[in-house]
């Protein structure tokens, strides 16, 4: 008999026996491949026929050489707009599937796209859109033979916006886009100003005298400290090492001197004196001795953390310093997108350097939650994973581009308890407090889902009694509402016992991370912010509740009765409630019109409030003051000047949000804590203002000034996808609000002369400037490795055939050519007005470190 070898029949009939046996399906061909096909998306139009929306197109060009499919797939995109179909054609439709998550599909009469053909889709969004990171993001496909898998589309661009109608988002919108000639004016202010004229400690201490001379270190100096004081000796050790090496010479002192009469002023003061025969450091507190050595640090040049030298200069100084503001903080949102175990020591050691003391940890969101609570796993392993699933139970749907697979690092991640506890102890050998944050009720889609899948594991166990144990969704619920963001399932049922019992075992295990790692827990965020309308209306349990208890007269009473209930549960705990700014709000009716003011409630009950809505021109300027007056506590965290998340300017160029505003460096830096009326200086749509913007607005008084401990800094992470992303939106804006949160009240701040004030701010703003571009932001090129701090973009003019060109930063350089080449660290540096008639004229700011801004081209008549 004959014998036949077919090996590749063999295998496939093996692979076939293998997949019956274990009880795998057969994978089936893709019909297409994602890769051919290329897309792009741009603007067409802002205000379209005149209505406070916009069109927008997709084109998708088949560049395989088979067709697209008329059917068989559906393709999902993040769009952070209401999309409308607006100009479909009528065989594509498009559908809001939840949160900023939408998809394409084909309907009957779609013939598909043949090869080298394209394909239009024109949509309408809310609102309208100015730069890159309005684009919708994430885009993937979904086959109908594999419905738990999405194909990432890897080929897609964002067409530019050039246009007017592009650019201005409605009638009246002040200009089109920031131009080099708007940056020049803007900069022109500011004076170069010698480094030996500049203060070089930041920031700005109390007092500070330049006693002259330098003292110079060879090597590593010998410490000596009080035994009180003996953390801090440690941490200067540390510190110094890297720049001087790890032996001590023995030939210069450095003493760290415990005095408890110091602490009479600030617990957070201290002297620091540099001779040239050594230093001395003198405070009542490790902390205080700890921001010493900061002062210290900026007082040593900022090529110092370039390399390791055995010889180090340090100017002759005497110090004496405190704080204004016992609360500085900042808030680092990891939950929209998640950054890393490096990116959070990152942001501890700026704001270590910059003597912030409060880390404002916003680990849960709607689109994630982010620290392992080992008791309750599924918080992480659904809550902390993003990705595309046919069920939607085993992990979160894409969000801000986050796509298909749940490698995407934005998207999936999460602390484990042993990484939390870790950032802790960083923290906290910082001398800076970490205030963890659990949204709620509102905002909360990560949780409940999370809960929601642990109660479908258990009940189909058999264990339904511990199903429900932390659910935290009344399951027959039917009331109909969107967020803010357009989820319409994000909010923890507030009836039910089991959502208390999931706050508490949250808490609980939080509580034992930070006793284990030694840190200090006072309060706990408890969020309080945009529960939508329409929450609760057709909830059973939520009906029920409030036929029991008659002090509920109606839905918006259910937000007091929670709030009454997380207050008790902290007090057990032996903590205090933070919030947003409605946790202290109370709707009531006035003139017949709803309205909301402070609720009495809780005022005495020390709940602390975040304050974010001060848009300039929006209505709700003095909200803060009047919670302040009121009597609760209330940390200024203003959208208008603090919200780092928001882009630098309006240019299609720059990331970020603009709903509030654009914020610059200049934002924080002008901010007037205690009266911000008066330097505001545009409102959130970029017009001027005028003080009579702030007639019939609250006053802070005197009590409520009493009320305020201090001031902090927001970075939501929405369209911040990457480390480098992160940095760049915080720097150097974290150094206006370093300066702001410790240096004492300016006296452009108090004059009571408007034309004085103004020309004490333009010189402190050209002193500040100088300092960043000639010590601090030099410094962050090195420090810690580098940071991606944004370098600005110059500013130019041009006349009658000549260019002239500044740079908000003075001590960054300048360059420039003609040629249309781009430039580079070797072209011509810019110093003096430049004849270039007839030319196109490319310029770039560079940093010490080599990095450059963005390209700015002009054209020279």
């Amino acid at each position: 008999m004959k014998r036949y070898n077919y090996p590749g029949k063999l295998m496939a009939f093996c692979t076939l026996l293998l997949a019956t046996a274990f009880g795998l399906k057969a994978q089936h061909p893709v019909p297409y491949d994602v890769a051919r096909l290329k897309t792009s998306w741009e603007v067409i139009e802002n205000h379209y026929q005149g209505k406070d929306n916009f069109l927008s197109a997709f084109t998708f060009i088949n560049t395989g050489n088979k067709p697209f499919p008329a059917r068989g797939w559906q393709l999902y995109f993040n769009f952070v707009r209401m999309v409308t179909p607006g100009e479909l054609p009528e065989h594509i439709r498009v559908e809001h599937i939840n949160g900023d998550l939408y998809r394409f599909t084909p309907t009957q009469g779609f013939t598909g796209i043949a090869s080298g053909d394209s394909l239009k889709l024109n949509v309408i969004g809310n609102a309208w859109a100015v730069n890159f990171t309005d684009a919708p993001s994430g885009l993937y496909i979904v086959w109908e033979e594999q419905p738990g898998k999405g194909i990432a589309i890897t080929d897609y661009s964002i067409r530019p916006s050039t246009a007017a109608k592009q650019l201005m988002r409605y009638p009246g919108d002040k200009i089109a886009v920031v131009t080099p000639a708007d940056i020049f004016k803007q900069n022109a202010s500011i004076r170069d100003i010698p480094v030996s004229a500049l203060p070089l400690v930041f920031p700005t201490p109390v007092s500070y005298t330049a006693t002259g001379g330098n003292l110079v270190l060879q090597g590593l100096p010998v410490i000596t400290n009080s035994p009180q004081l003996a953390a801090s000796a440690a941490m200067l050790r540390e510190e110094l090492q890297p720049l001087l090496g790890k032996t001590a010479t023995g030939k210069t002192p450095v003493k760290l001197v415990y005095d408890s009469s110091i602490t009479m002023t600030t617990p957070e003061g201290y002297d620091l004196q540099v001779t040239q025969q050594g230093i001395t450091i003198t405070a009542g507190t490790e902390a205080g001795a700890f921001y010493a050595i900061q002062s210290l640090k900026t007082l040593i040049a900022p090529a110092a953390w370039a390399g390791s030298s055995s010889t180090m200069s340090i100017p002759c100084v005497s110090v004496t310093d405190h704080p204004r503001f016992s609360y500085r903080a900042f808030m680092i949102d990891v939950a929209r997108n998640f950054h890393n175990k490096r990116d959070l020591f990152r942001i501890l050691d700026l704001m270590a350097l910059y003597k912030l003391n409060v880390l404002h940890f916003h680990f849960s969101d709607d689109e994630g939650w982010r620290v392992e609570i080992p008791s309750l796993p599924e918080l992480t392993s659904v809550g902390g994973k993003r990705g595309h699933s046919a069920d939607g139970r085993s992990m979160l749907p894409p969000s801000y581009g986050s796509g298909p697979d749940t490698a995407n690092m934005a998207g999936s991640g999460y602390f484990t308890r042993k990484d939390f506890i870790d950032i802790l102890r960083y923290a906290t050998e910082r001398h800076i407090r970490v205030l963890p944050e659990i949204e709620s009720p509102g905002h909360a889609r990560a949780a409940v889902k999370s809960m929601e899948s642990r109660y479908y594991r258990l009940k189909a166990a058999g264990k339904a009694q511990e199903a429900t144990e932390f659910l935290l969704t009344d399951l027959e619920d039917k009331s109909d509402y969107h967020s803010v963001q357009y989820w319409n399932d994000n909010v923890m049922n507030v009836a039910l016992p089991s959502v208390y019992r999931f706050l508490d075992k949250v808490v609980e295990e939080l509580q034992g991370m930070y006793k284990e790692a030694g840190a200090p827990l006072t309060a706990v965020h408890m969020g309080g912010d945009e529960v939508p309308n329409g929450a609760f209306e057709k909830s059973p349990a939520c009906i029920a509740l409030m036929q029991q208890n008659k002090s509920i007269k109606g839905v918006e009473d259910l937000w007091y009765y929670y709030y009454r209930k997380v207050n008790e549960l902290l007090k057990a705990r032996g903590l205090s409630v933070a919030g947003w700014e409605e946790t202290g709000m109370r709707k009531t009716t006035l003139n017949g019109r709803s309205t909301s003011i402070p609720n009495p409630d809780f005022v005495n009950d020390s709940f602390q409030l975040n304050v974010w809505n001060n848009v300039i021109g929006g209505g709700q300027e003095d909200l803060s003051y009047r919670l302040a007056n009121a009597g609760y506590k209330v940390v200024l965290s203003g959208v208008s000047n603090f919200y780092f998340d928001m882009a630098y300017m309006k240019s299609f160029d720059e990331p970020g949000f603009y709903w509030g505003g654009f914020v610059d460096v200049d934002k924080p830096f002008y901010f007037i804590p205690f009266d911000y009326y008066k330097n505001s200086k545009v409102d959130g749509r970029g017009n001027q203002v005028t003080p009579e913007l702030f007639v019939g607005k609250d006053r802070l008084t005197g009590f409520g000034a009493s009320n305020i401990p201090g001031i902090q800094g927001l970075l939501w992470s929405e369209t911040v996808t990457s480390s480098d992303r992160m940095e760049y939106m915080m720097l150097p804006k974290l150094l206006g609000l370093a300066e702001r949160a410790w240096a004492q009240d300016p006296y452009w701040a108090t004059a009571q002369d408007p034309a004085k004030a103004d020309t004490l701010y333009a010189e402190a703003w050209s002193v500040f400037s100088n300092v960043l571009g000639k010590r601090e932001m030099p410094r962050l090129d090195y420090y810690d490795g580098g940071f991606n701090w944004r370098i600005p973009t110059p500013g130019v003019q041009v006349d009658d055939g000549v260019f002239r060109a500044n740079v908000q930063l003075p001590g960054l350089v300048i360059r420039y050519t003609t040629n249309g080449e781009e430039p580079t660290q070797k072209s011509p540096v810019y110093t003096t007005p430049i004849q270039a008639g007839g030319k196109t004229v490319k310029l770039k700011v560079f940093s010490p470190a080599g990095r450059s801004s963005r390209t700015t081209t002009v054209k020279v008549p």
